[in-house]
């Protein structure tokens, strides 16, 4: 899907990044203007881990702690052409995908990764912390036959595997069987967030065969937003600086933990994690 700008033309062979360059995270998201989720929580995780974020845009939402007012999704050329712009000149080490609103965008996004050889962790991202709307329901099917399958690693929460599997989960010995559906759809790894049944904050990671329980004491704090944009961006940080899938996951889940655990009240709704937590 070249741009309408200008006619495609062979990719120049990408420059070497300077050895002091730091690894380079790409993220392919909405906009939050909130700053609590979506591409400003991506680039915020990626920067508090060492790495250079990047971002390619695909919708803009008017958002604050209360809840989204508006959507307004970008051209899939725009998409295409920022995609292509990093990727061709710069070059990625890691992709993390969120809100990608509408069926041409998964499609779009999912024709672009499937020519990366970066892993690539993607967030299905149908609602937000508030409960509004940010896929429709016409993707459903492009996210399960194109999207999941370019995943190294899926990190859908509950809502998110009831509403691409069907399958619903209201106790820890659940995850198992969500995470043997969600691996039905071709994704390397499926880690399933346990965030939103009682006690511990367990989640279980696996490929089929390997399992990796991640268990944390349940932060006794409502400010939460982000947290799921925050979690898939750090574990694609942490896979750029050469992690496992595995060391990657559990990294991930300690920053967010201490992320949760600091989170602050903005606004007269839910506030953000703090991804700085680490910074001092």
């Amino acid at each position: 899907m070249p741009t309408s700008a200008s006619p495609a033309q062979p990719a120049p062979p990408s420059p070497q990044p300077s050895p002091s360059a730091p690894p380079r995270v790409l993220t392919v998201a909405g906009s939050d203007s909130g700053g609590g989720a979506g591409i400003q929580a991506d680039l915020k995780t990626m920067l508090a881990l060492g790495t250079h974020g990047m971002s390619v845009l695909t919708a803009v939402t008017a958002q604050n702690s209360l809840g989204v007012q508006g959507v307004w999704e970008l051209p899939a050329e725009a998409v295409y052409a920022q995609f292509r712009s990093v990727v061709d000149d710069i070059g990625v080490q890691a992709v993390k995908t969120g809100m990608l609103a509408s069926p041409e965008l998964v499609e779009t996004v999912a024709d672009l990764l499937a020519g990366v050889r970066a892993p690539v962790v993607i967030d299905p991202v149908g609602v937000s912390k508030h409960g509004d709307a940010l896929l429709s329901a016409a993707a459903l099917e492009a996210v399960r036959t194109k999207l999941l399958p370019t995943a190294t690693v899926a990190t859908p929460n509950l809502d998110e595997v009831a509403w691409l599997t069907g399958v619903r989960v209201q106790e820890e010995a659940g995850l198992r069987r969500a995470a043997a559906a969600v691996l039905e759809y071709g994704p390397r790894w499926a880690l399933i967030k346990g965030g939103h049944l009682k006690g511990d904050a367990v989640d279980l990671l696996t490929d089929g065969t390997e399992e990796h329980w991640l268990r944390a004491a349940r932060q006794d704090n409502r400010h939460t937003h982000g947290t799921g944009c925050t979690l898939a961006s750090a574990i694609a940080a942490q896979l750029a600086k050469g992690d496992s899938v595995p060391a990657a996951v559990a990294a991930a889940k300690d920053y967010v933990t201490g992320a949760i655990a600091a989170g602050f009240r903005l606004g007269a709704g839910i506030g953000p994690v703090h991804h700085g937590w680490r910074l001092g």
